[in-house]
């Protein structure tokens, strides 16, 4: 991956949590796999494509692009200081980022010449007034705890026009995989702003990537067209075109008719948009936790043994099949940690299908008769799916189910409500990248993103000595730790490791050089073009 993600909803999940950063595990391991023969054709300028996305984007600012429809649209309107591909670095805005020899120093050297999409040069002054912005609690921004180590902040300053240095409170090994999530912002528009989230800048933003803002009509799409300017050299399509289509029905429709030209679609789509022949078909491991999610709020769930009564009575392997037609698209999860994530443990508590265990912990927990809600997307055929298999399993341990789908914009705002209540347990999928250390997003006490309001004061400081811990042997064993307590505690079900597939029109060519990418389909799409 090149950036990170965080938190974002998706055609297959609703929400993905901790935005791009790393892409990929072992060497190899992301490589998409088109189901049809090479790319005939050469790039040429000119032309246009419409995008698939489920959802109108958040606020269109990098400090706050947590969803999966903002982070898409972001990648191609703002420009990062580098990408990590296969554990290799690649500079963008950036030309190198130096550590001390004590680590407790790191200075970025800007390319020169650069600029933004109004003119204006993109310098140091803007990385500082971007990183100051993420360090104000007052902004809200969910970048800030990655840049926080043990309650203090980092200190960021200009050493000159294109020089930035980052001074650390303590050596950390976290810190490139943190850096490499931000995408800086223009001091000249955001100066003075109270609050950049709710800032009207946003409808119309100002970015430094490979394609500028052209407009944006809520609910319908949001158009982008050529930098011509940009440092790399031009895109070879006039304009890319977001379009929203929340029924997956009617996009796969527009899809196939030609008026949509890509599109990330759902398992249960492809054989028939495949067999078509009229599309690639490219699938490959997104990094992806597809969970279920036990909200704390809910006093029956705080008991343990009705946690794990609930995960006794799914059969992963089915659930899989019913969500995702084929295990050729997921493989159950023991794990909340993805397999391309450093210290990704399998050696964990798990709880393989036994309806008489699950009885037996519901008599434990001296409860019978209960009545759970279980919330999803409407749009998300994999959560339906899933949402109907379980109704269907917990009946036969005595657990009335009661399913409730929701528009994904309510769904997304409601799950993320501290003194939510509406529901008893719902599903959610992430991707966090690489980086471990990412995932405390979602998992420590006082975390925005703690979906199931989990609360553990060790398992916090367990998160907080491994960001900082150095030796790889030891920061290894606290995140085993770390995935073996949750495995335990049980407030979220890990459920599969899932692939992603994205159908693109034949019509274009340029697919392998844009780079398949999680979250965002495509790495740059400046080097897609029409045939």
């Amino acid at each position: 991956m090149s950036r990170k993600w965080l938190r974002l909803a998706t055609t297959a999940t609703l929400m993905l949590v901790m935005i791009i950063a790393t892409a990929c595990g072992s060497k190899g391991e992301n490589q998409a796999t088109p189901s049809t023969g090479g790319e005939a054709g050469t790039a040429k300028a000119g032309g246009s494509i419409v995008i698939a996305v489920q959802d109108d984007p958040k606020a269109i600012n990098p400090l706050y692009a947590s969803d999966r429809v903002t982070l898409t649209i972001d990648q191609t309107l703002f420009a990062p200081f580098f990408n990590i591909n296969d554990g290799k670095k690649s500079f963008v805005l950036a030309e190198s980022l130096t550590p001390s020899e004590d680590h407790l120093k790191y200075t970025m050297k800007l390319r020169s010449g650069l600029t933004w999409h109004d003119g204006q040069k993109l310098t140091a002054d803007d990385v500082v007034f971007t990183f100051k912005s993420i360090l104000d609690e007052k902004q809200h921004s969910f970048l800030r705890s990655l840049f926080v180590l043990d309650g203090k902040p980092i200190e960021v300053t200009k050493v000159d026009e294109l020089t930035v240095e980052f001074k650390l409170p303590q050596v950390t090994a976290a810190f490139e995989g943190a850096l490499v999530q931000v995408s800086p912002i223009p001091k000249h528009i955001f100066e003075g702003e109270t609050d950049l989230e709710k800032s009207t800048k946003n409808a119309t933003p100002v970015g430094s990537g490979t394609y500028k803002f052209k407009e944006y009509r809520p609910g319908e799409y949001v158009t982008l067209e050529r930098f011509d300017n940009y440092f790399g050299g031009k895109g070879n399509l006039d304009t890319i075109t977001y379009r929203v289509a929340k029924d997956a029905n009617a996009s796969n429709l527009a899809l196939q008719n030609g008026e949509i030209q890509m599109k990330m679609i759902d398992t249960q789509d492809f054989k028939k948009l495949n067999d078509s022949g009229k599309f690639e078909m490219l699938t490959y491991p997104e990094g992806r936790l597809s969970y279920m999610v036990y909200n704390f709020n809910i006093d029956v769930l705080k008991k343990k043994e009705v946690r794990l009564a609930i995960a006794y009575a799914l059969d992963k392997n089915e659930l899989i099949k019913a969500a995702y037609s084929s295990s050729d698209f997921a493989e159950p999860a023991p794990s909340v940690l993805t397999p391309d994530t450093l210290y990704h443990s399998k050696d964990v508590p798990t709880y393989d299908y036994n309806l008489d265990k699950a009885k037996e912990l519901l008599n434990k927990a001296g409860v019978s008769g209960l009545k759970l809600k279980l919330a999803y997307a409407n749009s998300n055929k994999a959560q339906a799916s899933m949402a109907l298999f379980a109704q269907q399993k917990l009946k036969e341990i005595g657990i009335e189910l009661q399913l409730m789908p929701m528009d994904i914009t309510a769904y997304g705002n409601k799950t993320l409500d501290k003194n939510n209540k509406d529901f008893d347990l719902f599903f959610n999928g992430y991707i966090m990248g690489s980086e471990p250390d990412s995932y405390k997003s979602l998992f420590m006490s006082d975390a925005e993103y703690n979906y199931s309001h989990y609360v553990n004061k060790d398992l916090d400081a367990l998160w907080i000595k491994a960001a900082v811990e150095v030796d790889d042997a030891k920061r290894a064993d606290l995140y085993k730790q770390i995935q073996h307590t949750l495995a335990d505690e049980l407030p979220v079900l890990p459920i599969a490791y899932t692939k992603a597939i994205v159908a693109v029109d034949k019509k274009y060519g340029g697919l392998q050089e844009a780079t398949p990418k999680p979250v965002v389909m495509f790495e740059n799409l400046a080097k897609i073009f029409l045939k």
